[in-house]
């Protein structure tokens, strides 16, 4: 009995674009003025799917040649794997098999056909499934002849790593993870090279991609060791370490919850560098209360780091070192106090670095570094530890001229590296490093809350740093403050409103969505679900997949430039850019800080993110400022919303008065002062709380006497 045709792949209009070298306005150019063009074959009205291969003899017929990359078209192929059922990570041990074929050999299997392909293919990836024991066996089938010959293509001509960066992250986007996203590698390299010496033996317990084995590989270390719950994680490790790492090294990759099911129970490395995952309540606590590893204390349900602190630990030889990424809550949160204080007491902390903000996901908190050192017996204890803060630190301008910053990773690395470097040479002879780095006495961090958070520490006292230099930090801070407040002063004293008589001025309204149907406006938003965030991990910068930025409803809540990420290739029509003009409302109202935003030039070409409305109005018929103004306003976004403390934006029901073109103006300039007025009052505040800080150390630390200028009469609270 023969078996049906495989169906056709579909793909979205922005994969079209990629296929055709064109932009996306192009296709939709395309779609509208020429009849011949495929109808939707699939999906929505909103978002259609097209069958690729009528799109490619249409494409043909029009003398339009491909200017798909074999992995573009990779990417584009394994839609039609998707609907045969099978998952990419059988894909996985397919690149390992076909890197060590030659050019030729790969052409010739390029050309054989469908049934000879997958026998093919079957042999191929059975050479090599030991690389991750304990997984599904893999079978491929008449389905994936499509797909097989895209990954041989991609293979030949853009290398093996190519692929197999395709086909996981296809996997895991598929999958819809959760969390799993890659360690950048610029952090990665810092993880790795805070490892004293040279570690021959490296355990990643929670391993994802490999980022961090690779950077220990690149430093030297020759026997790697990783284990991820994800099945397409762990292959993918194993299968790009195998390919990467250097001759006589040993790859062993392991899929299972490292805390639950430890493939390594007794194995004891030179380092364990981790990035594991972040506040996991169901983590084992309750199945793993005898465990063995909890030398210093049993972690509390809420304690997930620490769990993966002492798991972490109890894989060292004694002397070895640990690296984990950790969130801040693990410094302070007073369930994990008491651990805190056994890892400090036994001298395993050695060291509490804090990132900047953006250094990894979550890009809107800064992460901190733990170094950890499995205690030896008969060494003397440590009695201090060494914390580094660079969450001060100015980030780098991001691209396009854009207000987002990126970690300036050079100088974040070289001030953590050069204090732990310093301070591990001689702990007791550890210059502190003003506002910086600083030594702190063991004695001093056993109180009552065992605060481990770096700000706390290097800031606690000022007494490393010289007067005259605190005296220079407090004149500096004290003149931008002075001109925050003088520019304060200026916009508030410029009137651009009156009284408008005896009563409110009343007006018609219309919703937006009325404004929306008579073509004043269009309302415009991304699905709901996050983009992608930038992982970071060094890939290629351009082509298919790279990530672009978007502008999420956080960074209108902080006055920032756009901090999330979506990857070109999940760009579809349903992600739009923001132009200048438009009007972005925050989907979630609450908490501090603007709900709205105009949109310049440094938002221009900028994706929309989550929970973000954009409303563009018609230039001719609304004036942006003066749609600003009322979609932000209080009273119009209460009447718009549900929910109790989060409110959920309908932005339909938003009301805009109806005024003549001039009279918007006017009023969009009012309301064009009024948000500099904010702007530069949430300045002044940010500068007077630095101002009064580094005051105050200085009067409490000895460094600043206070004057002989006359006692001023200040108002009372």
């Amino acid at each position: 009995m023969s078996q049906p045709p495989a169906p056709s792949a579909q793909v979205t209009a922005a994969e079209i674009s990629r296929i055709a070298g064109v932009t996306r306005a192009t296709v939709s150019n395309w779609r509208r003025r020429h009849e011949s063009f495929p109808p939707p074959a699939g999906g929505t009205d909103s978002s259609p799917l097209y069958d690729l291969e009528k799109i490619r003899a249409w494409l043909a017929s029009r003398g339009q040649r491909t200017a798909a990359t074999p992995s573009g078209e990779l990417r584009t192929t394994l839609r039609l794997r998707e609907r045969a059922g099978a998952g990419m990570s059988a894909l996985l041990l397919l690149v390992l098999a076909t890197a060590r074929r030659s050019a030729d050999d790969l052409t010739g299997l390029y050309a054989l056909s469908d049934a000879d392909l997958v026998k093919q293919a079957n042999d191929a990836a059975a050479e090599v499934a030991d690389v991750v024991p304990d997984t599904e066996p893999i079978r491929f089938a008449d389905a994936d002849t499509a797909v097989l010959r895209a990954l041989l293509l991609c293979v030949r001509d853009e290398g093996a790593q190519t692929a197999l960066g395709v086909l996981a992250d296809r996997e895991l986007e598929d999958s819809a993870v959760s969390g799993a996203y890659r360690t950048p590698a610029p952090l990665a390299d810092l993880l790795a090279r805070l490892v004293p010496g040279s570690p021959a033996r490296v355990l990643d317990p929670a391993c994802g991609s490999g980022t961090l084995l690779s950077a220990a590989a690149t430093l030297g270390a020759r026997e790697l060791y990783g284990q991820d719950r994800l099945p397409v994680q762990a292959r993918r490790t194993a299968v790009g370490l195998t390919l990467t790492a250097a001759e006589g090294s040993t790859v062993t990759a392991r899929t299972g919850d490292s805390l639950r099911a430890d493939a390594f129970p007794d194995l004891t490395v030179d380092a364990v560098l981790c990035n594991p995952p972040y506040g996991d309540r169901d983590w084992g606590h309750d199945e793993l209360a005898y465990d063995p590893r909890w030398a210093y204390g049993f972690p509390p349900r809420a304690e997930s780091e620490l769990a993966w602190v002492q798991h972490a630990l109890a894989h060292l030889e004694p002397g070895g070192h640990a690296v984990l990424l950790l969130p801040p809550a693990t410094a302070s949160r007073s369930s994990g106090r008491r651990i805190r204080a056994e890892l400090i007491r036994s001298g395993a902390l050695r060291a509490v670095a804090a990132l900047p903000p953006g250094a990894a996901i979550p890009l809107h908190i800064g992460l901190q570094v733990w170094v950890l050192q499995r205690p030896v017996p008969a060494w003397p204890t440590y009695q201090t530890v060494l914390f580094v803060d660079t969450t001060g630190e100015p980030t780098a301008p991001g691209r396009g001229g854009s207000r987002s910053g990126a970690v300036d990773w050079t100088r974040v690395t070289e001030q953590i590296l050069s204090a732990w470097k310093a301070y591990a040479e001689d702990p007791n002879a550890f210059e502190p490093q003003a506002g910086v780095a600083r030594a702190v006495g063991v004695v001093d961090l056993l109180d009552d809350v065992v605060d481990v958070t770096p700000a706390r520490q290097v800031r606690a006292s000022q007494a490393g740093m010289e007067p005259h230099e605190l005296a220079d930090q407090a004149v500096t801070a004290r003149e931008a403050l002075t001109g925050a407040a003088r520019s304060v002063a200026s916009l508030a004293a410029t009137e651009l409103w009156g009284p408008a008589g005896a009563s409110a001025r009343q007006w018609r309204s219309a919703t937006v969505s009325d404004l929306a149907r008579g073509g004043a406006l269009k309302v415009l938003r991304t699905a709901p679900a996050p983009p992608r965030q930038a992982d970071g991990e060094s890939g290629p910068e351009t082509g298919v997949g790279a990530p672009r930025a978007a502008l999420t409803g956080g960074d209108i809540a902080r006055g920032s430039g756009p901090t999330g990420r979506i990857d070109d290739a999940q760009a579809t029509e349903q992600v739009p850019e923001i132009a200048v003009g438009d009007v972005l409302v925050r989907g979630l109202i609450g908490g501090r800080g603007p709900v709205a935003r105009v949109a310049g030039e440094d938002e221009a070409g900028v994706l929309l993110g989550p929970n973000v409305h954009l409303f563009r109005p018609d230039p001719a018929r609304l004036d942006s400022w003066f749609l600003h103004g009322f979609l932000g306003s209080e009273a119009n976004l209460a009447g718009a919303s549900t929910g109790s403390s989060t409110l959920h934006l309908s932005p339909g029901r938003l009301r805009v008065p109806l005024l003549p073109l001039t009279e918007q103006r006017r009023y969009g300039e009012a309301f064009r002062h009024v948000t500099a007025l904010r702007e530069q009052a949430r300045r002044a505040e940010e500068l007077a709380e630095e101002t009064a800080r580094l005051v105050a150390d200085g009067l409490t630390g000895g460094q600043l006497v206070p004057g002989e200028a006359e006692i001023l009469e200040l108002p009372h609270s």
